[in-house]
């Protein structure tokens, strides 16, 4: 039988990125040009067209803004998950800050969809071994999973000594799930091929042997990430922008489309929910 892998997208526009933080006020942000309702209606067209589910990551700032973004993800069979309010990494919270973010978000969706959102994705995958705590106000706040955790080595996020497939990570709640982004261990280090900047800088044979490996290797589904202001190449440019930010976020934007509709066609997709629970 083919396993299913998820496909998810984290849903925020191009100044909300973390990698931005030092050159876009938060300020700004309802200044700029929006382009996120329109990458994800697309996004949406596209999933349409190869018939495939998603789970979408969504922030609360986005869903405040675009609510009839969120009833088309939730009237077009898709699952709506929790990505924050605003893009706020779980290293720069309190634990009393970080559970009135997801409260709130999570409230926020579930008034704005009517249904139940069980899923929770950290910015910038901020999850690590210095604060585990936030799996655990992420259970009492009524959430029943969480895929916040990449096991890499990476500058900005990464637990490299993780479990790199579905675990219960907390005793006494195994009914809660971490499901970490999918990684390929090679020797004694994971290889990252769960999505983002790393599908972009591969060449898509590259992504799609590694995904492919761990399916029929190890037999386990692998989920697969990406965000709506990867398959705009026309995005407003930012001025100031040193050479490794400036290259992690515009590398082959103008490819990232049709190496998306490549995995469309050549894995089996759907929810976070149907997958993994």
């Amino acid at each position: 039988m083919t396993i299913k892998n998820a496909m998810t997208v984290d849903v925020e526009d191009y100044f909300q990125v973390s990698a931005f933080e030092p050159y876009i006020a938060k300020a700004q942000w309802d200044v700029l040009p929006h382009r996120v309702a329109r990458n994800t209606h697309h996004i949406l067209d596209l999933f349409a067209g190869y018939g495939v589910n998603a789970t979408f990551f969504t922030l609360g700032w986005v869903a405040e803004r675009y609510p009839e973004l969120v009833r088309r993800i939730i009237a077009e069979g898709h699952e709506l998950a929790c990505h924050g309010y605003e893009h706020i990494r779980v290293t720069e919270q309190t634990p009393g800050q970080f559970r009135a973010d997801v409260a709130k978000s999570k409230q926020l969706l579930e008034d704005l969809s009517g249904v139940a959102v069980k899923g929770y994705r950290a910015a910038s995958y901020s999850i690590n071994a210095s604060n585990l705590w936030a799996l655990e106000v992420l259970q009492e706040e009524g959430f029943g999973y969480s895929s916040s955790i990449y096991p890499v080595k990476h500058d900005i996020y990464g637990m490299p000594d993780a479990p790199r497939f579905l675990y219960a990570p907390l005793a006494g709640h195994l009914d809660f799930k971490e499901i970490p982004i999918t990684t390929l261990r090679l020797g004694s280090k994971n290889l990252p091929c769960g999505g983002g900047g790393f599908f972009r800088f591969y060449p898509y044979p590259v992504s799609k042997w590694a995904f492919k490996r761990v399916n029929t290797l190890e037999q386990q589904a692998g989920i697969f990430y990406f965000h709506p202001w990867e398959i705009d190449p026309g995005q407003p440019r930012q001025p100031g922008l040193n050479l490794k930010t400036r290259t992690r976020h515009y590398l082959n934007l103008g490819r990232m489309e049709n190496r998306i509709r490549k995995l469309l066609e050549d894995f089996e997709w759907d929810t976070m929910e149907k997958v993994f629970l």
